[in-house]
């Protein structure tokens, strides 16, 4: 049997204590995903925790560094559920130092309000859909974000 494949994103928040926006990113490839929104991120490596592994994920694939918030629970051990194969844990951050920029995988980065309406008009990965309809039950809910 094949082991589950350990992802990590971040729901990356203008503020833990107060999140007002989101940043959402835009993704170049593989080519069914190219031009669908995301949560940075990526697979944890062999010997990583999740927490180092989306620190090490964020730097290479924004320029960042963050605070992580609480972990947006998905009612999963493995996290949420991406595909028969992956499973994906999300944390809650915010910025600490560095302006997030596209440097890998991704084509856009967009701030967008958590108000609901604007962060789903983008066209999110079909996995990543129920994170974000979580994730705006969290935010809009005024339950805070930190550890």
């Amino acid at each position: 049997m094949t082991a589950m494949i350990k992802v990590v994103g971040a729901a990356i928040v203008d503020s833990l204590e107060a999140p007002a926006h989101l940043l959402a990113a835009r993704r170049t490839a593989p080519p069914q995903f190219a031009g669908m929104w995301e949560f940075p991120g990526g697979k944890v490596e062999e010997g990583e925790d999740a927490e180092t592994a989306l620190h090490r994920e964020l730097s290479e694939e924004l320029g960042i560094s963050v605070r992580l918030g609480q972990e947006l629970p998905s009612g999963e051990p493995a996290g949420w559920p991406l595909n028969e194969r992956a499973a994906m844990r999300v944390w809650f951050a915010e910025v600490l130092h560095g302006k997030p920029e596209a440097l890998q995988d991704h084509d856009e980065l967009r701030w967008v309000a958590l108000d609901g309406a604007e962060t789903l008009d983008l066209d999110w990965i079909p996995a990543d859909l129920p994170i974000v309809h979580a994730l705006l039950k969290r935010a809009t809910a005024g339950i805070g974000l930190r550890p």
